[in-house]
């Protein structure tokens, strides 16, 4: 990681704080990216005070003209990209009958079509430096969770539209590695958002049982390092994909029981 240049997408807070601190304190040099301006100087100053050599851009990945801007100005700032970390995020809790259509799309602009923004935009630079290209998916994206219709649709078609381009780009050796941490400990579950679009602020999960976004940064270095194409975090997390790949039925069941008991209007 030393002196590569590592673009990260919803930085200021969990997955995106904790990978910046990490690939940072590695020898990179990070961008950031946040919609948030109080949270993202928060983490700046944080970096600054890691002796960590940065930049921060304040934007949306929803937003195209934004998602462009953020590469011009990691480019302006450092003149080249080396890694780009789609991790900007939404998630949702309510089942999809009471779901205002609008929710499902404001899911679908942040977390797929962020990625595909951001990452046009990055390419021809990615192209340049034969760097890698990161999409943090979820279990979510690998088998469909029930009051998560939207976010599910997300991260399955982010995983299709990652793996499209990891084929396209074998000729050009830019590495994609799709990577799904599985239930984590971060803020995405206290900004999840309802039927009506309201911020949740709580999580129905007990979350001192999960996997920190620390630990998660970690292995996502070692698999940018490595270039690897695939990481599937936390054993619940591999068991949950290994076991809907073979016994479908069984997981439609199970995953609904768990859901209404941690949840209970499921």
């Amino acid at each position: 990681m030393k002196d590569n240049v590592v673009l990260i997408t919803g930085g200021t807070s969990g997955i995106g704080r904790a990978c910046a601190l990490e690939f940072g304190r590695a020898g990179a040099r990070i961008v950031i990216t946040g919609r948030d301006t109080v949270k993202l100087e928060a983490v700046s100053t944080e970096l600054m005070a890691a002796g960590i050599t940065h930049h921060a851009v304040q934007g949306d990945v929803g937003i195209l003209t934004d998602a462009m801007r953020a590469v011009t100005e990691s480019i302006a700032a450092f003149g080249r990209l080396d890694v780009l970390i789609n991790n900007a995020g939404l998630s949702m809790r309510a089942k999809f009958i009471d779901a205002d259509v609008k929710v499902i799309e404001q899911l679908m602009q942040t977390n797929f079509f962020g990625t595909v923004y951001t990452t046009k935009a990055a390419l021809p630079h990615l192209l340049a430096t034969k760097g890698t290209i990161v999409g943090i998916s979820s279990i979510a994206g690998y088998r469909g969770l029930p009051g998560r219709t939207g976010y599910s649709a997300s991260k399955f078609a982010m995983n299709g539209f990652l793996e499209a381009l990891r084929t396209e780009l074998l000729p050009e050796d830019v590495n994609v590695l799709i990577a799904a941490p599985g239930f984590t400990a971060s803020n995405i579950r206290h900004t999840a958002l309802l039927a009506n679009g309201q911020t949740q602020n709580d999580t129905p999960r007990d979350e001192d049982k999960m996997m920190t976004s620390e630990q998660v940064a970690i292995y996502l270095r070692q698999a940018v390092e490595k270039r690897r194409r695939n990481i599937v975090l936390t054993g619940e997390g591999k068991l949950v994909v290994f076991l809907n790949k073979w016994l479908p039925g069984l997981m439609d069941k199970m995953v609904l029981n768990k859901f209404r008991k941690e949840e209970g209007d499921l």
